[in-house]
């Protein structure tokens, strides 16, 4: 292209015509140098990158047909270069004798691991839980993003000289200040783990989860086994209140957990939904509902406190809001109940 607009629409400015020609040539080695050079994670991204709407979306391609797809290469030729990393050269420059911690390993931390090595400093990441990956590993599904591939990535950085200690909870294992002491540079990649409620009634009952929790319990803790000391429940019918990728995980784990029904409940319609098209078109494959246009407005209990339904009220579409998309409106006297047993 004359114009690589592409490149524009990515957030790390991989040169995406670079790796394709290299790609389309045959040369797989030159591809994969080139990729890994400018991304940190290109396993990753290839995989879960919303490309439809950052690289492939400036495609030029695009305007008489389909993009490039970008994605679908880039996992392509990073899959490729894991199985030959003994084959590939990496830049790597002298040992600049500073050293950086990182408290967090989640994507943030772990592309700021990588790029800091690359340039020659010393890097130790501090992650709380057990295993390094963050949301990568505890909020992603298998099905999307297996734990083996989040795992070689980590394993490449070790390679480069970055250093992880895990179960190191800074501010209570050590403080930021100690860091301070001793490292030249601390960097917070701590992520935005704290879940968001929406403030109405029955939010306490046992069968409520935030999402967070949710897919933490699942991907982390095995709680999908019987014999776990951290069970999750396994609902019949589960409604995901959202339309984000975070909601289609959900969902879409609840009904690999079994649920006979698993519902999606989204205050708009579906062409405001912000999740991944793909994602989207999985969940209806796999026979996820979508109840549009539905908003709730209370979780109902039984006697033991144990989630018994919700009550719903459906909602029309106004004007643009500060997002760009139509505003959610209640409709008065449309208020309806949803027989459920768990809400994420």
């Amino acid at each position: 292209c004359n114009n690589p607009r592409c490149i524009d629409g990515c957030p790390v400015r991989v040169n995406i015509p670079q790796f394709i020609t290299h790609l389309a040539e045959g040369d797989l080695h030159a591809a994969s140098e080139s990729l890994l050079d400018d991304n940190a994670l290109p396993c990753v991204t290839g995989r879960v990158c919303p490309q439809e709407t950052q690289c492939e979306a400036l495609c030029i391609r695009a305007k008489k047909g389909e993009p490039v797809a970008v994605g679908a290469l880039e996992r392509f030729v990073a899959d490729w270069a894991q199985d030959h990393l003994d084959e590939l050269k990496t830049n790597v420059d002298p040992d600049t004798g500073r050293r950086v911690a990182i408290v967090g390993s989640g994507p943030a931390g772990l592309t700021a691991a990588g790029e800091l090595a690359k340039t020659g400093h010393k890097v130790t990441v501090f992650e709380a839980f057990h295993a390094p990956g963050g949301v990568l590993i505890y909020g992603i599904p298998e099905f999307r993003l297996p734990k083996d591939i989040v795992q070689k990535e980590v394993d490449r950085l070790k390679d480069l000289g970055v250093a992880i200690e895990v179960n190191a909870v800074v501010g209570k294992t050590w403080t930021l200040r100690e860091l301070r002491q001793d490292f030249d540079a601390v960097f917070l990649a701590v992520g935005a783990g704290l879940p968001v409620f929406m403030n109405i009634p029955g939010e306490e009952l046992k069968g409520v989860y935030s999402a967070n929790e949710y897919l933490t319990r699942v991907n982390l803790m095995g709680a999908f086994r019987e014999d776990t000391d951290t069970p999750v429940l396994h609902g019949q019918k589960v409604v995901v209140v959202g339309g984000g990728n975070v909601a289609m995980d959900s969902v879409r784990t609840a009904r690999r957990l079994g649920a006979k029904e698993a519902i999606i409940a989204y205050r708009r319609g579906k062409e405001e939904l912000p999740a991944r098209a793909e994602e989207v078109h999985h969940a209806k494959e796999e026979g996820i509902i979508f109840d549009f246009l539905t908003n709730p407005i209370e979780i109902y209990g039984d006697e033991k406190g144990w989630v018994s339904g919700m009550r719903c009220i459906r909602m029309k579409l106004g004007e643009p809001d500060a997002s760009g998309r139509r505003r959610p409106l209640p409709i008065e006297g449309s208020e309806f109940d949803m027989d459920v047993d768990m809400v994420v």
